[in-house]
């Protein structure tokens, strides 16, 4: 896989960007790691946080964090993956939460749009791993599809999060994303905010304030414009933060530089400080 042609280029003032949610574990990104983050770097993207479904994607997820050094990872297991969890599994997951570059718990959530387990199964196993994330002292990155309201009623049900979340590929409305962000969470904003058709993100995007957002790819799917339809890839994630600013009426720079920040901050990457 060479370096990609067309991309656009941050500029000459000196960027940084997070991908705060790819799965580099995929099989189509297998053995294509290293150059996609080459691609990476060459728009602006200096650290990428690849997140693990089931068990097998987070050993994977913390072994590439092993490998690279501006690769994080989370541990936790999918919605669709809801019937493996168990007191067994868990404590498997959890001795992961031990290693260096682990940095959330997640995704984890509802999924009722493919319902791969029932509903009463997903939100157990949602319950259970909450509390689990609360014992390691890890933020979640919440997976909502079609679920926003019982979302809401089981985070409020496990109470307070020490470390927060965010919710990841953000699909809500306004009125949603407010009450997220009541309930200490952060917003991730995904490739599909460059689409036409994206009216209620678009909304979400320009009356949240940027201290809220933060940006992903959730590669290799939900490519940008303009790759849509195609395989997505941290490089691409420039795009949705060209998107953003232009919503929002405001400098590149500015998106990148708070996103970042927002990111660190909850994940406690190098520069949360700066």
């Amino acid at each position: 896989m060479s370096p990609l042609p067309n991309l656009i280029t941050p500029g000459p003032a000196v960027v940084e960007l997070i991908d705060s949610h790819c799965h580099l574990d995929m099989t189509s990104l297998q053995g294509e790691v290293t150059q996609l983050l080459v691609n990476a770097s060459l728009s602006g993207v200096t650290r990428v946080i690849t997140i693990g479904i089931d068990y097998e994607s987070s050993v994977t997820a913390v072994s590439l964090a092993g490998q690279h050094p501006g690769v994080y990872a989370s541990i936790g297991f999918h919605p669709h993956e809801a019937e493996a969890v168990t007191a067994a599994s868990l404590a498997k997951i959890a001795k992961l939460a031990k290693a260096s570059k682990v940095v959330a718990y997640g995704e984890i959530g509802l999924d009722y749009a493919k319902n791969y387990a029932e509903p009463k199964i997903q939100q157990r196993a949602f319950i259970r791993q909450l509390e689990l994330a609360q014992e390691l002292n890890l933020p979640v990155i919440i997976h909502d599809r079609d679920a926003h309201t019982d979302t809401a009623d089981i985070i409020r049900r496990v109470g307070v999060l020490p470390r927060g979340g965010v919710m990841h590929c953000f699909s809500g409305n306004l009125a949603f994303a407010e009450e997220m962000i009541a309930l200490g969470f952060m917003l991730s904003i995904p490739g599909i905010v460059t689409f036409k058709n994206a009216t209620a993100l678009h909304e979400v995007v320009r009356k949240t304030d940027l201290h809220h957002l933060m940006l992903e790819t959730d590669g290799p799917f939900l490519a940008p414009v303009p790759y849509r339809g195609k395989r997505n890839q941290p490089a691409y994630l420039i795009y949705t933060a060209k998107k953003v600013a232009e919503l929002k009426n405001i400098p590149f720079e500015t998106v990148a530089q708070q996103t970042t920040a927002n990111t660190c901050k909850l994940f406690r990457l190098p520069g949360a400080d700066r």
